[in-house]
């Protein structure tokens, strides 16, 4: 992976200035999917984990990564492999969360850290929560609720809320029901992986709502926006960034103008990290990075920030130091709550064309330093 020097000089000011603790390469094994309908997701992760390392001209990790396909299975086969063969010590990538449930609680028994990049689910984040585990990216629920709260702030009273049937859809729905103020005009779950949606959109026309609330990542919330679109629906949207992030936003095409969706991040959000990031991601791949992508680079930063700080060898200090997170996040603001998920702000982001790209743009805040529910039954300080 090659990018040119000026990439590199815009991002000077996001390189470490601690000297690595580490006397060897600590090995760091990403597990993402890079095949089949969700593969969009993991490439950006993947992506933004080494564009980091590049960026901070660090050999402090040796990276392996590997494709898990989607399939937890699969997860669970791979991680045991880069532990037992390749001495990972460090586990990163899934994106989903029935994958994350299938190894993370293995991996974290073996005294190997996992920090994830994206999946959040609850049941991690409460009674379940553990001192290997740490999330960089958000609690399932709270881009939901996010979403929940600005429903109200649009004066949408009565939603058709729809989600794929695994632990992050059902965490979706529960966190938009959480804040949303209004009536449900229906409340749908979908297969994973499902690609034909005729039958819930005649639901959703049926139903009398007056908005609708979709959590469909990937390749289904591709499918069901071109639906949607020809369906002559026209019931506004609100949705989490994860079905209208920038991964997916060239194959869903106007259909996704004007949808509001929540996130921590926004590729507009003006602050150092952010905008040396952006360019650099444009610069080394020629796309605009998503959630995923500012997920994964800030959880290579992350990691890199506490190997500088301390020997992963001495885990009560190395964990001390990913608790500090001491670097500078592309969402500004970044703390870890008491059960090692992010307490931050949640903003609404509408999709705009920029120059004929569609991309989103920061429309308000749906929360400041907010954190998940679960943490009061997580039983650590």
């Amino acid at each position: 992976m090659m990018f040119r020097k000026n990439a590199l000089a815009c991002a000077s000011a996001l390189a470490l200035t601690a000297g690595v603790a580490q006397a060897d390469p600590v090995t760091v094994g990403l597990i993402t999917t890079l095949s089949g309908g969700g593969a969009g997701l993991g490439v950006d992760v993947r992506d933004a984990f080494e564009l980091a390392l590049q960026m901070n001209g660090t050999d402090a990790i040796r990276l392996v990564v590997e494709d898990d396909g989607q399939r937890p299975e699969a997860a669970v086969q791979i991680a045991d492999r880069m532990i037992q063969s390749e001495g990972a010590q460090i586990l990163t990538g899934i994106i989903w969360s029935n994958l994350a449930m299938a190894v993370v609680p293995a991996v974290t028994a073996q005294d190997v850290i996992y920090v994830s990049p994206n999946a959040g689910p609850s049941a991690l984040a409460g009674a379940g929560c553990t001192p290997n585990y740490f999330n960089a990216a958000y609690q399932n629920d709270t881009m939901h609720e996010a979403a929940g709260q600005y429903a109200n702030t649009l004066g949408y009273r009565n939603a058709f809320i729809m989600a794929p049937n695994y632990p992050a859809g059902v965490d979706a729905l529960t966190g938009f029901k959480r804040y949303f103020q209004g009536t449900l005009a229906g409340e749908v779950y979908t297969q994973l992986g499902q690609t034909d949606f005729a039958a819930e959109i005649a639901q959703i026309r049926a139903s009398g709502a007056d908005s609708i609330f979709i959590f469909e990542p990937g390749g289904m919330g591709i499918s069901f926006m071109r639906q949607y679109a020809q369906s002559g629906v026209e019931l506004p949207i609100i949705s989490a960034a994860f079905t209208f992030s920038q991964d997916v936003l060239p194959a869903v095409g106007d259909a996704a103008l004007g949808v509001i969706n929540t996130a921590e991040w926004s590729p507009d959000m003006d602050n150092e990290a952010n905008v040396a990031f952006v360019a650099a991601f444009q610069e080394a791949y020629g796309r605009l990075p998503s959630v995923y992508a500012a997920q994964s680079f800030d959880t290579a930063n992350l990691i890199l920030s506490a190997l500088a700080a301390a020997d992963i060898s001495d885990l009560d200090a190395f964990r001390a130091a990913m608790r500090a997170a001491d670097f500078d996040s592309v969402r500004g603001s970044f703390r870890f709550g008491n059960n090692q998920h992010p307490i931050q702000n949640y903003y609404a982001r509408e999709v705009v064309s920029v120059d004929g790209v569609l991309t989103n743009r920061i429309v308000g805040t749906a929360f400041e330093d907010h954190q998940d529910v679960y943490a009061a039954d997580c039983a650590m300080e």
